[in-house]
């Protein structure tokens, strides 16, 4: 059979099958003993064996066999060991709680929608945080056939109702101080990035501590190479070193240093390892220097693969795993940039090619296939013997400690977050000096969260393009809703554009104004006839002015047969009278126009400012800079006392001609 392309299948042409009955293997295995066994393999390449026989309640055990080997078999919804695990911990505290029940249901037909509510009333009770998780795992598995076509239709109708989420309590408003809210109480845990200074000292100190592991294992490499090459070129020290790394690359074990005391947990023989092998301690710097480079999270990081694919030089292309993203939708394809040589510790790629490089002895002797495997003290471990290579997340993800926190507290020269005000003093006063030399607290995902923000920060805010890892509403919910930096960012970017807003409505009022005649004519003081006349305005005209038989909407027009751009009868709109040489304002007319100023503010309340600008801005500009500024404030707060509730705003916007 051919292995390329399509192979040997074709219309017409059936594909080659085995020459024997295939079985696969039952998800359910019955011992002679009678133990129920359910044999778990996920899709992270973990396994684990579930012994249903340890559960109470006998009359449950193949039902809840055959529920288990669906729940976390291949088709469903449980295919890490994690949650597979997780899950088998909600069904046997389900299965514990009713078999220590006064009279227990001995068979799922004799199950009540009493018991189930007495389970619920029980884990929240004891265990709040867990209470909504039991019973949203126990739903999915009652729902699966083994155990849906076993209980009644009660049961069922019981375990589809919406449960109460647990919500913080209200705050008294006797208690002065607060305090951080518990985990655990329902509330919303915000992980908060990095400031630039932070972010900019933590990716410092990860560079930092990753060329000085990366030096250390090169050096021992080259001395392990000269002395390969020719011993009686080196001095007689490097002789000696160069054949115990020549022992240790040939047999994966550390020998005691000579000039050490003779103890398996002597700090020698792990600073001997270091020469060509990473360690545990090793492990902090260099998976959050990885985390920050790819912009992906801590799970990620810890699996990821030793198979990859370098692409002309340029690009390192693997396959990386997302979870909780749904099943069969937990892998995905990346390329990450390798950089220019000597900048591997600013691209994902060439640092991880830099971990394949420093990894590979260890892994030589694991024969893992994930990336990270390193030499640790087998008697420290607990192992009885020297040495060990492992793989320290191919098991479990959480079977080994990272411990960012304290890799940063116990540097030689430690984190420190940025300087924070200090609290004020018992007489009031806030003190002006800062509070200096609180630790920085370092996480993956505060990590993950500071690259979400400066990534989103490149891409101007165009969520879109930002979403990488995650979808859009994750992405602003988890990560930049309520992110200091973040927010910031965005006021400033809102303060500039509602700036260059204003600008741009203050531009095109003048152009206006300039082209119509030089913008309106304001008379602040009396007005009469004589007032007007002084200002230049003819007999009749200052006549029809003051008696009001010249307003319009909100002012009045001294010629209305003659526009001074057109010369022709005026056909523009009321908001347009503000910017022409015709417009004359008095005091008559001020409560008017504070009217419309508050029409117009309730306007920008409901329309997005780049609507609003261009169709009110003008206006706005006109009322507030060219006519308020030249009456007094007597006069306008008297105008305000008599200022109309209607301003007449939507006489002009003609919202029946809309479709």
């Amino acid at each position: 059979m051919n292995r390329q392309g399509r192979g040997s299948t074709g219309p017409g042409r059936p594909s080659p099958l085995p020459d024997h009955d295939y079985e696969p293997p039952a998800p359910v295995r019955e011992l002679p003993d009678g133990r129920l066994l359910v044999a778990f393999h996920g899709d992270d390449d973990r396994r684990r064996v579930f012994d249903v026989s340890k559960l109470p309640l006998p009359g449950w055990h193949r039902a809840l066999a055959a529920v288990v080997a669906e729940r976390a078999g291949p088709g469903g919804g449980l295919r890490t060991f994690a949650a597979a695990t997780t899950g088998w911990g909600s069904l046997s505290r389900l299965v514990k709680f009713l078999g220590a029940l006064p009279e227990p249901p001995a068979s799922p037909d004799q199950l009540t929608p009493a018991h189930l509510q007495a389970f619920h009333d029980h884990r929240a009770t004891t265990t709040p945080t867990t209470a909504l998780r039991d019973m949203g795992e126990a739903r999915l598995l009652f729902a699966l056939p083994a155990l849906r076509d076993l209980v009644s239709a009660e049961v069922l109708d019981h375990l589809q109702r919406r449960l109460p989420t647990l919500r913080a309590p209200e705050p008294s408003t006797t208690v002065v101080e607060t305090e951080p809210s518990p985990p655990g109480n329902g509330a919303k845990r915000l992980t908060t990035g990095y400031s630039d200074g932070e972010l900019a000292r933590l990716l410092a100190a990860l560079r930092s501590d990753a060329a000085r592991i990366r030096d250390r294992i090169r050096a021992g490499e080259d001395l392990l190479r000269r002395y390969q090459a020719d011993p009686l070129a080196l001095d007689e020290n490097d002789r000696d070193l160069g054949r115990v790394l020549e022992r240790m690359a040939a047999t994966g074990q550390v020998p005691t240093p000579p000039a050490a005391r003779p103890s398996p947990f002597c700090p020698e023989r792990r600073q001997l390892a270091g020469r060509l092998f990473l360690t545990l301690r090793d492990l902090p710097p260099l998976m959050m220097l990885t985390a920050a480079l790819s912009e992906r999270n801590g799970e990620t990081m810890k699996e990821l693969p030793v198979r990859h694919r370098v692409l002309e030089d340029r690009a390192v292309e693997l396959v990386i795993v997302k979870r909780r993203r749904g099943t069969r939708r937990w892998f995905e394809t990346v390329t990450w940039e390798i950089g220019a040589p000597g900048r591997e510790l600013h691209s994902p790629g060439g640092f991880y090619l830099l971990m394949l490089e420093l990894t590979a002895r260890s892994r030589q002797w694991c024969g893992s296939p994930l990336l990270w495997s390193v030499w640790r003290n087998g008697y420290a471990a607990g192992l009885g013997v020297p040495d060990d290579h492992v793989a320290p997340f191919q098991d479990s993800l959480s079977c080994t400690s990272i411990l960012p926190t304290a890799w940063a507290a116990n540097r030689p020269r430690p984190l420190l977050a940025d300087p924070q005000p200090a609290a004020a003093g018992p007489d009031g006063t806030v003190p002006t000096l800062a509070v200096q030399g609180l630790p920085l607290q370092v996480s993956f995902n505060r990590i993950k969260t500071s690259m979400e923000v400066r990534r989103t920060k490149r891409m101007g805010g165009h969520l879109p393009s930002t979403a990488k890892s995650n979808s859009m509403p994750v992405l602003f919910r988890n990560y930049l809703s309520g992110d200091p930096v973040i927010t910031a960012w965005a006021e400033e970017v809102l303060g500039e554009a509602l700036v260059d807003a204003e600008q741009a409505a203050r531009q095109a009022h003048e152009r206006a104004a300039k082209a119509a005649g030089g913008g309106p004519r304001v008379l602040p003081g009396p007005v009469d006839t004589a007032a007007m006349e002084e200002s230049g305005i003819g007999p009749d005209t200052a006549r029809q002015a003051a008696d009001g038989e010249l307003d319009t909407g909100w002012t009045a027009c001294a010629d209305h047969d003659q526009h001074p751009l057109t010369g022709e009868a005026c056909q523009v709109t009321f908001l347009d009278c503000f910017h022409c040489g015709n417009c004359l304002v008095t005091r008559d007319h001020l409560p008017r126009l504070l009217a419309l100023l508050d029409a117009l503010a309730q306007r920008r309340r409901e329309l997005a400012e780049e609507v609003w600008w261009p169709r009110y801005g003008p206006a706005w500009v006109a009322i507030r800079q060219d006519i308020l500024a030249k009456f007094t404030p007597a006069e306008l707060q008297h105008a305000q006392a008599d200022k109309p509730h209607d301003a007449l705003l939507d006489l002009i916007e003609n919202p029946w001609e809309l479709p």
